[in-house]
């Protein structure tokens, strides 16, 4: 009966169209995540971090604030670390970022799209995600980081593989015994431990470097990087890309937008304004040739109503159970305890 019972259930799961996903206790996890600072843990097995969100933020610490920024009633450890400035404009180079902060009006809009069309040739897509309306008591800290480089030399082309359990076929390049030889020399290996544990770097005509890691670990990119540094200074092998070595990296090409709604409609401590709105966005794309990234955050404030402190009459019913001291004035102990459960029970031993 039992064996009965459950092809029955296989049965409508396969012929009624149903999914695992289709039933309540069924928890929906995000697949790719744009977390906002190194330290953030994440459960999405493809997270994203990048420098925008930290130095919007960085702009209404130095603006607004002029220091951390408190919520009223409210901490949590991204706050914190967002607070701590670990990535700062002194990060990247001037050329590379746009950032600013300001009082929300049609006219800051206006600058802000001038410039970002003047140093990076780009146009925004986070700038309609707010209200521009002029109004007291409503800011706006923008940030846009913007790179675009060139390998020294286009690595090869090579065939398109699966990558991973996926068993859809991607585009890979690289290097392999028809690449030419002075590829070799555009890259430099950090260490090989293991199939599964090694990092290379890969230089560009500027001053970017690109670093890959392999590893099969789930930490926050801050524990990577550290591993993959101490692994570098620990490895004894050689640094030298040999002509008998390979290179194999797949394509990419994404886009991901990302609200931090955990630090929206909190009123900021001494003040009356509040965050209405914290985005940030990243596109990358990387091939044989070289990798370019764009990415904005902006952090949107206007007023929040305060809401009136209302002195409301307070009840003291002891009407439950409750305890009751007695103590001497000049005593630092009580000198009788009662727990009261039952009043009638109680009183119905009284001395008559």
């Amino acid at each position: 009966m039992k064996k009965i019972l459950v092809s029955v259930f296989a049965a409508l799961l396969f012929f009624g169209g149903l999914s695992v996903n289709a039933f309540w206790w069924t928890k929906q996890e995000e697949t790719i995540a744009l977390v906002p600072t190194m330290k953030c843990p994440s459960q999405a097995q493809n997270r994203i971090w990048v420098g925008t969100f930290q130095l919007a933020w960085n702009e209404l610490m130095d603006n607004f604030t002029k220091g951390p920024v408190k919520f009223e009633g409210y901490k949590s450890p991204l706050v914190k670390e967002l607070n701590s400035q670990s990535f700062k404009a002194a990060y990247i180079s001037p050329d590379s970022y746009y950032s600013k902060f300001g009082e929300t009006s049609p006219e800051l809009r206006a600058e802000i799209e001038q410039a970002i069309k003047e140093k990076f040739n780009e146009t925004s897509d986070v700038l309609d995600a707010i209200d521009w309306t002029k109004d007291e008591g409503k800011y706006v800290a923008y940030a846009m980081l913007k790179k675009d480089f060139k390998f020294i030399k286009a690595f090869s082309k090579l065939e398109s593989d699966k990558f991973g359990s996926n068993r859809t076929k991607v585009e890979y390049f690289g290097i392999n015994k028809d690449s030419e030889a002075d590829l070799d020399n555009t890259l430099s290996v950090l260490f090989y431990n293991a199939k599964n544990d090694f990092a290379v770097v890969i230089r560009t005509e500027g001053k970017d470097l690109v670093y890959l890691y392999r590893t099969d670990d789930d930490k926050t990119f801050d524990k990577y990087y550290s591993d993959m540094m101490i692994k570098k200074a620990q490895y004894e092998g050689s640094y030298e890309f040999s002509s008998k070595d390979e290179l194999k990296v797949p394509n990419l090409d994404l886009y991901k937008e990302q609200e931090f709604n955990q630090l929206t409609h909190k009123r900021i401590k001494g003040t009356n304004i509040e965050i209405d709105k914290a985005l940030e966005t990243v596109q990358f794309k990387m091939n044989n040739e070289g990798v370019k990234l764009k990415s904005e955050a902006i952090i949107a404030m206007k007023t929040c109503a305060l809401l009136p402190q209302e002195n409301k009459p307070r009840k003291f019913y002891f009407d439950d159970t409750f305890v009751m001291f007695l103590q001497e004035y000049d005593k630092d102990t009580p000198y009788f305890a009662m727990r009261v459960h039952d009043v009638a029970l109680l009183n119905k031993t009284a001395k008559k």
